[in-house]
């Protein structure tokens, strides 16, 4: 087992794990990385592996309307880009969970997520690296089921997406995926540094520049063609 995941170099970095006004932030986002790329991997899930295999994307509200006259939430939420997101956060994590390796720096921003996790926690399948995968694939759930709300209540407010005209709702399109992630971490992985108490105060830090992060992320997937607008 790695030294990171020893009990005792883990019990001694949560017992000191100390944030400045910068590092917090950039803590958070390191090690809620899989959930925040989770968009990015949806993109991929839900465009070029259907141009590659052939396979058409499936809208997951499989084209349903309310009574508004508005869809659940449209054909940018797929289950192909839903797959990817999972599969794709679970990888990352595995990645973060590699470069964090013996990282015992207590105002590191690097840090491994799984810091403080161990065999006995539920998420402990097929070892640490099953873990990492385990727990960046809940991460991209998280993101995922924020993503599909503020879709959800954009079109319930009338400010669905047309074309090249964007809905005008920066906040909706990035707040409910961060929280919704922040959340996920919170609840399921109370015992590994992902999922550390401490971690409340920086998120709330990082969430008001979410808003920034997602829409250079969306910049860059248009630029590399895997969106058709640039939001």
């Amino acid at each position: 087992m790695r030294t990171i995941l020893n009990p005792r170099f883990s019990s001694r970095i949560m017992a000191n794990l100390e944030m400045s006004f910068w590092s917090g932030p950039l803590l958070v986002l390191w090690l809620y990385l899989p959930g925040y790329l989770a968009n990015t991997a949806a993109m991929l899930g839900g465009k070029w592996i259907p141009d590659l295999t052939g396979f058409q994307p499936r809208p997951i509200d499989g084209g349903r309307r309310l009574s508004d006259g508005n869809r659940v939430l449209g054909d940018g939420k797929t289950w192909n880009g839903l797959a990817g997101a999972i599969i794709g956060a679970g990888l990352l994590c595995m990645l973060t969970h590699l470069i964090g390796e013996n990282v015992v720096v207590p105002n590191g921003i690097f840090l491994d997520p799984l810091i403080g996790a161990g065999s006995e926690d539920w998420f402990w399948i097929g070892g640490e690296w099953g873990a990492a995968f385990v727990l960046g694939a809940f991460l991209g759930l998280g993101c995922m089921i924020g993503d599909s709300t503020g879709s959800f209540i954009k079109r319930r407010l009338g400010k669905k997406r047309e074309g090249s005209e964007s809905s005008q709702a920066p906040l909706i399109d990035t707040l409910p995926f961060a929280i919704c992630t922040f959340a996920m971490g919170l609840l399921l992985f109370p015992n590994a540094l992902v999922g550390n108490a401490d971690l409340i105060q920086p998120m709330f830090w990082l969430l008001i520049l979410t808003p920034v992060i997602h829409r250079l992320t969306n910049i860059f997937g248009y630029w590399v063609g895997l969106k058709e607008v640039p939001y």
